[in-house]
This record gives C-alpha cells, structure tokens and sequence, in this order.
C-alpha cells in the first residue's frame, strides 16, 4: 500500500466506536478508490480514523484522539494497534525514533515487531483483564464491550464561569487548605497520559500513608486501580472521563483552547476527604488535538458525598481559574522548590481576589452638569412621589387591560388565574367571616366581609398602580379587630362607631404617608425583614387551620360521650325553677371527617400545583392542571364530602342570611364620646404601621427582579388608594382590606411563563414572563359579587375544606422563601446543599448564624402576634416596623457586612 495515503474521515454525531479486531480481518476502503487513510487519531469532533500505523504504544486521549507515546521503553494498558482500519491487540514493542512527536502520513507505517508486551497478560487476575469477551487472546471486562468488541464512547463539552475567589468563599479557603496537604511533583519526565496519573496518584497515597503513619484515623483506603477507572472512560482506552481547559477567543472567531495545562477530576466513593495533585511536566506533553504543549497535569479526586460547593467541578474549578492565567504559568515554570512554587499559589490567590474585586467595583463618572445624588437620601416633599408613580404608571394603563388578552397562552392565564384569584379570596373571606362574627358577636359576618372584599378588591384593581397586588382581609387585621371588640367591652364603648373610627383615623395617617413619600423608607428594607414578615403570614394561615381543627376534635372527639360505652351522654342542669338536661352524642365521625377533607383538600391541592414536575400527560396539560390546582381541589373535596360521606352529618360553615339593604348605612360616630375619638387615634396610628409595612413589604415583593416586572412600581400612589378604600369601608361599617400575603405574589406567579433550569442536579423555577395585566382581579372580584347572590349555597362548602385552602396556601408560599431555605438547610446532609450563590459565597457557619438571627425574630414576632392577651397585640405593628432599624443597627455587628450583602439582598 502507498506510504502516504489520502485521509478519509466518517462522520457521528460525538460518538466513537472502537473495534478491537483479530490482524486477518480486511481492510476498511473509503467510498471512493482511494486507499485506505493513515492518521493517528479519533477526533473528539466527532471523526472517526483509521491509522494503518503500528505504534510501539497508542493512547486514546481525553480529547479523543489517538497519538504516539514518545516512551521507548513501555507500553500502556491500551495494548491495541490499528491494522487495516481495525483496533487490534499490540502485540510488539519496538524502536521508533518518533519519540514524542506525532508521526506524519508521509513517513508510512511502522514496522510490526514481533515480541510480545508484558504489559498484555490474557489471564491476568485484575479489573481489566477478567472479561466477557476474548478477541485476539486478549480479554475485555468491560459490560460496554460486547461479542464483537464494539462499545460507544459519548462526549460533551459545557461551558462553566470561572471562580470568582472575591466573592466566593469557599475558593480561596480551598487554596489555604491544599496549600500544605496536596501532591506535588515537580520536573516530571514523563509524557503518557497514563504514567502522569499513574505518578500523580501514587504520590497521593505515599501522602496519605504518611498521615496515617501519624494519625491512623486518617488512613483511607484508595486503590491505584480504582482512581483509574474514576478517571479514565475505560479500562482499554485511555480517555479521561472529566477534565477541565481553559479556552480563549480567537481573532477570526471562534476560541482556542489553551493547551499549556488540563485539570483531570473525578469522585471516588472509597474517600472521605478530597486529594490535589499537581504534576509539573519537564517536558512539554502531547495528550492530544487540545492538550498538545502540556506542562501541568492537575488531579482533583473527592468523596462521592460532598456537598455541591466541594465537589470535584467546584474544586477543579478554582484550581483551573488559577492556571488559566498564562503570566501565573510562566512564574511556575520558573519555581525551582516546592516552597517557591507553594508561595506563587498563595501569592496568585491574593492578587486575583483583590483583581476580581476591584473589578466589580463600578465607579460612576459624574457629567459635568450632574450634581451627584445620595440614593439614600429621604427626600420627602409633598405629593412628589405620588406625582413620580402617576408619570411612571399611566402610560401603561391601557396596556394593563390589552395585556390579559394579547400573547401565546395569555387567554389560558387570563381564565385560569382569575379562577385561582376567585377560590383564593372567596374561601378566605369566608374563614375570616366567620372568625371576625365570632369575634365580634356578629357585628362583622361573613356577609360584611365580602361586601368589603368586592368593594376594596375592585377599585384597587381598576386604578390602583399595582394591580397585581390582592387586597384582602388577613389574620393580623383580624386579632387587631378582636383587640378593638375588647377595648370596647371593658370601657363599655359602641363598637360599630368605634371600629369606624379607628379606620378614619387609620386612613388619615396612610393620607400622610403618601402625600409625603414615606415609602422611600423601605429603600431600608431588605429581603430579611419581608421574608421574616411574610414567614409570619404563612404561619398565621397555618395556625388558623390547626386551631379549628383543634377545636373541632375538642367538640366532636375528646368529649365525655365518646369515653362511656353509651354513644350519648347527659347532664342535668338545675335552676331555681328550671331543671335542664342537655344530651351530648359522640360524633367522632365528624372530626374523623373534618380530618379527611381537609388533608385531603391541602394534598390533592399541593399535588396538582406541582404537577408539572411529574413525567405524567405531556407538557401543556401538566401546566393546565397547576393552573387550575387550587379551585379543582376545592370543588374535587366539596363533592366527595357531599356524596362520599353523606351519612356524616357536618354543620354548614356560616349561616346565610338575605341581603339587607340597610347595611349601607353611615355609622353613627355621634355615640362615641370626645375620649373615645381620642383613643382611637393611637389604635389607628398602631394600625396605620401594620398597614404601612404590609402594603409596602407585599408591594416589594410583588415587584422583586425575579419576577421581572416592567412597567414600574407605584408605592406611593398605591397607599393613597389603600387609604381611600378604607375610608369607604369604615364609613359604611365593613371590615378593613390591605395587601394580601402570600396571595399576592402567588398572583404573579400564576401570570408568569415559568422555566425550569438544573443547576448540578438541582432544579429551579424561573420567571420567564409575567402578564401585567388588571384584567384577572376586575373578573376574579366580579365572580365574587355574584357569589353574594348564592351565599346559601356558599354555606355547604365543608369548614375543613376552607380550612384546607388555608393549608394550602401557607405551604404553597412558602416556595422561594429564602429564608425558608436555609432553615431546610440546618436538617440537610451537606452534599445536598443546592449551589445557591449565598452558599457559594458565605461560610456556613455565618449562613447558618445568620438564618438562626432570623428565625428569633420570627418567634418573637409568633409569639406576639398569637399572645392571648389582647392589649400586647396592639404593639404587633410596632414590632414588624423595628426590624428594619434592628437588621441595621445589630445583625451586622454579629455577621459580616459583605455576608449580609450576599445572603440579604435582592
């Protein structure tokens, strides 16, 4: 055959196939008449060669390319030679005076020599010899391989960001920790990818039998054969499995890899702690079309369980971001000891985080007409921010009515999330109703609050400046109602007039929050102080259905009937001229079924909200059936507790009433004394700072950058429509609405295109789009005026199921909860911590610290916000309002500030 033939290539798609045969099987002919091609490699393009060559030793790369060893004196494991353009055993070694370099298709094949490796023993009692196939002598244990000796080989490449060791905790303290404990071999004289491992690992276990020699406990049990299979793809080719390179763009498009180092990683399930090691090449090393000038070969092994910011990627990438820097090389080129070379690794690390700093620091050049400005400045003239919010919202107000019908899937969301918004304001109002009648024997009912609901959550939605945001009547305004019911049975007052009149008063300072701009305070307000705020919530929503259900099982279950053999149970009480016997039944079915419904109601609720991660249906139903998981779970539970247990008598939720038309009727403040006026005003201005921060927190979130949002925000503007409404509301009697959490940012949610992405295994739900639209609150509350018509049939929706609803939507908000989070963390094996920025950035323990700070706060606030004494409620909103100056004034004394910056801010 002709010494230098043409190359002829096949193309696959990032697959190889390797084809060990016997030296009698013919030669592979290209399509045309050509001879067969002579090239020394599978490139990782996907190119498959045939090399006609018998090299004295071949290795197939971590890049996927076959290339001579430059040793003259061994052969590796591969122990193959291409004959007639199939992978064959080597079965000689000789002299070839190519060396190192790669041989050209000009200089012809090599001659075959006739002696036999000993490196190839057929029956050798290893990992790589006991196989299930046997081609040419030579045995194959591999479950890849099969009869023929055919396997696959699948490649990938993924860009990652380099370390950034200035805010990234973790790199640097990897960098001081290895400093004294990783491998190093310096002036290495060898050139096969295989003996440089080899040498690597070996020095890593002379290292830990050193250690062990001092402290038996730190002996590992790490086998030279098992770090081979971790980090090569097979037993008889040589690729490596995981590397990392640096690459660089190159003038004509495109990028060039540098080819000076390459970081081999891999995860041994036999460790405990990770190893380093670096070896520095005398000579530079041809491992390949990428890795051609080789210098420094990097190992990175570590335990299979690590936590995500340790693992082999995360450490392989500080190493890497460390030698991708070609001034840095060249100084390690010139290190003649190790200490020399330890000090430029230190030195390096220093001068690259203070680099990497300063770089995110942005100085701003001011104009020259440009007076600079203080963003932090509290500049409060009168109606100069509700004057900002009207400019910065009403270009977009046509826009907020086309928006909920215009776009891909936007009827869908229109439909489904005005249902969510109806079942998500109606069952609340209706649980707090009936709260509010017990509270105030029956001066607020369930009637009155939907009156209010329909009235406040309307205007809002039609000229508030955020109409994302829901207005309801929550559980804070609920226990502040109790509070005032209670002021006024001890100091014999109307409460009808007085309820009034803490509202006036309520909107009055609200009139002076806005007119002023106060709501540049909350500029102070950071992702701490709304998560603790909206934490509560979720858990006021959680307590108020545990509470009922307690109180169901105290009226049903653990009663004196159910404890005697008799399912009845009498008492007989006697008065001067009446004797009464009161007969109680146990009815312990009841609780069983209150239980059932509303388990079964947060379950099925939960279940189809997260529908969408399930393999289940296809993609668009899955969507479908989130939307709708909230009223499906409410309808689904209502009929199955109707006609499943409809021997089990349950009492209706409210009693219905007619509509009466003298509920639109002023109050009559002529009946509250001179005092009374008085006194309600230090009830409103308590009342106007749990408004304040509620309107302004919710507002903030609704707003955050995750949820990507346009068209501005109205802080302002907002206030001043929340104070109109209430003023209306405590005019005609009815109770009070304020922005609601979580609904409002639940809200937004179901408006939002989401995306899923998987970062190292874990899997995030990203804000693609959100629809800011005000169509869905105006339909959402016209559905429930017309659910005033159909109150009876209101009443029969099961307590439980109400109550279900509040399960549902305390858990449900509690997804992407930050603060959340890292109370999961505290009870999370470290190696399943997700790779957050702030665990990236900030030592655990500070993390851990800092979420601990938090969570105090949050009890405190719990336990003054369910305290049963009423008059220490009163001082519930001063108390939301002091953890601003607290995260200012304390918590950085306790946890650094750029911690803070990474771990508490939007």
């Amino acid at each position: 055959m002709d010494s230098s033939p043409e190359e002829t290539t096949v193309e696959l798609e990032q697959v190889f196939i390797v084809t060990p045969t016997s030296e009698k099987t013919p030669d592979i002919q290209s399509e045309s008449s050509s001879p067969t091609t002579t090239h020394n490699g599978i490139e990782k393009s996907g190119h498959l060669y045939f090399s006609k060559i018998n090299p004295k030793i071949l290795d197939l790369k971590q890049n996927g390319r076959l290339y001579l060893s430059p040793s003259d004196n061994s052969v590796d494991s591969v122990g193959h030679y291409r004959k007639g353009g199939y992978l064959s055993p080597l079965d000689t070694a000789s002299d070839d005076e190519g060396g190192g370099r790669r041989r050209h298709k000009s200089e012809g094949s090599v001659q075959i020599a006739t002696s036999r490796s000993n490196h190839l023993i057929p029956n050798k009692k290893n990992s790589m010899y006991e196989s299930r196939s046997t081609i040419s002598g030579v045995r194959f244990d591999d479950p890849f391989i099969d009869e023929n000796g055919h396997t696959l080989m699948y490649s990938r490449h993924e860009k990652v960001p380099l370390k950034d060791f200035s805010m990234e905790y973790r790199a640097s303290k990897d960098i001081k920790k290895f400093l004294d404990n990783f491998a190093l071999i310096l002036d290495l004289n060898k050139n096969g990818v295989d003996e440089i491992i080899d040498d690597i690992v070996k020095k890593i276990l002379e290292m830990n039998e050193a250690k062990a020699s001092i402290d038996q406990s730190k002996l590992e049990k790490i086998s030279l054969d098992q770090v081979r299979s971790a980090l090569f793809t097979h037993d008889q080719v040589h690729m490596l499995s995981r590397t990392l390179q640096c690459t660089s763009i190159s003038i004509g498009g495109g990028f060039d890899y540098d080819q000076n180092w390459i970081c081999a990683m891999a995860s041994i399930p036999s460790i405990q702690t990770r190893h380093i090691g670096i070896a520095r090449l005398k000579y530079p090393a041809n491992l390949g079309i990428s890795s051609e000038e080789v210098y420094f070969v990097i190992v990175v092994l570590t335990p299979i369980k690590e936590k995500g910011t340790k693992n082999e990627l995360e450490t392989g990438r500080t190493f890497a971001t460390l030698f991708s820097d070609v001034c840095f090389r060249l100084q390690l080129l010139g290190a003649n000891t190790e200490e020399e070379f330890k000090k430029l690794l230190e030195d390096q690390t220093k001068e690259l985080a203070d680099r990497q700093r300063m770089s995110h620091t942005v100085v701003k050049i001011p104009l020259a007409n440009e007076k600079p400005s203080d963003t932090r400045k509290c500049n409060c003239r009168m109606f100069q921010g509700i004057k900002e919010d009207l400019n910065r919202r009403l270009p977009h107000y046509i826009s907020d009515y086309t928006d909920g019908f215009t776009g891909n899937k936007t009827i869908q969301k229109t439909i489904s999330t005005t249902l969510f918004l109806y079942f998500a304001c109606l069952m609340p109002s209706i649980a707090f109703g009936v709260l509010n009648n017990e509270n105030t024997n029956g001066a607020l009912n369930v009637q009155k609050v939907l009156y209010s609901q329909v009235i406040g959550g309307l205007f809002f939605a039609v000229f508030g400046g955020t109409p994302q945001i829901i207005l309801l009547t929550t559980a804070p305004l609920a226990l502040f109602t109790k509070i005032i019911y209670s002021i006024c049975q001890d100091f014999s007052l109307e409460f009808m007039p007085m309820f009034a009149c803490v509202g006036l008063w309520n909107s009055f300072f609200l009139f002076l929050y806005s007119s002023f701009g106060l709501s540049k305070l909350m500029q102070w307000s950071t992702r701490s102080s709304e998560e603790i705020f909206a934490l509560f919530i979720s858990i006021a929503f959680i307590v108020d259905a545990l509470k009922n259900t307690a109180q169901n099982f105290a009226n049903h279950y653990n009663i004196p009937a159910c404890n005697n053999n008799s399912s009845t149970f009498s008492t007989t009480n006697t008065t001067v001229n009446v004797t009464t016997t009161i007969i109680t039944v146990c009815e312990r079915d009841v609780s069983l079924l209150y239980l059932i419904l509303l388990l079964g109601t947060l379950w099925l609720g939960v279940t189809l909200y997260n529908f969408t991660k399930t393999p289940y249906l296809n993609a668009g139903k899955r969507e479908l059936l989130a939307d709708y998981s909230l009223p499906v779970s409410v309808i689904i539970m209502s009929v199955f507790g109707a006609l499943a247990f409809k021997d089990v008598t349950m009492i209706k939720s409210f009693k219905a009433g007619p509509l009466r038309s003298d509920m639109f009727q002023l109050m009559p403040f002529y009946n509250l004394p001179v005092g009374a006026v008085f006194g309600a005003m230090g009830l409103g201005f308590c009342l106007s700072l749990l408004f304040f921060m509620d309107q302004n927190i919710t507002a903030a979130l609704v707003n955050g950058p995750q949820n990507k949002m346009k068209k501005g925000t109205a802080y302002h503007w907002d206030l001043l429509v929340i104070g109109v409404i209430n003023v209306v509301l405590s005019l005609l009697g009815f109770p009070w609405v304020h922005a609601a959490l979580p609904h409002s940012p639940l809200h937004v949610q179901a408006l939002a295109d989401v995306e899923e992405r998987v970062d190292q295994g874990h899997i995030y739900k990203i804000l693609v789009k959100v629809r800011e639209t005000r169509i869905t609150a105006i339909f959402s509350h016209i559905l429930i005026g017309l659910s005033l018509l159909i109150t009876p049939v209101l009443s029969y929706i099961p307590t439980p199921v109400l109550y279900g609803l509040f399960l549902y939507v305390g858990i449900t908000s509690l997804y992407g909860n930050q603060m959340f989070e890292r109370i999961m963390l505290l009870f999370t094996e470290q190696n399943a911590y997700p790779p957050n920025h702030y665990i990236r950035r900030v030592p655990q323990r500070m993390m851990h610290l800092f979420t601990v700070l938090q969570l105090l706060q949050l009890l405190v606030l719990c336990g003054l916000g369910f305290a049963p004494y009423p008059y220490l409620k009163m001082f519930f909103p001063v108390l939301i309002f002091l953890l601003i100056p607290l995260r200012h004034k304390v918590i950085p004394h306790l946890v650094d500030q750029r911690y803070l910056k990474a771990m508490d801010s939007h």
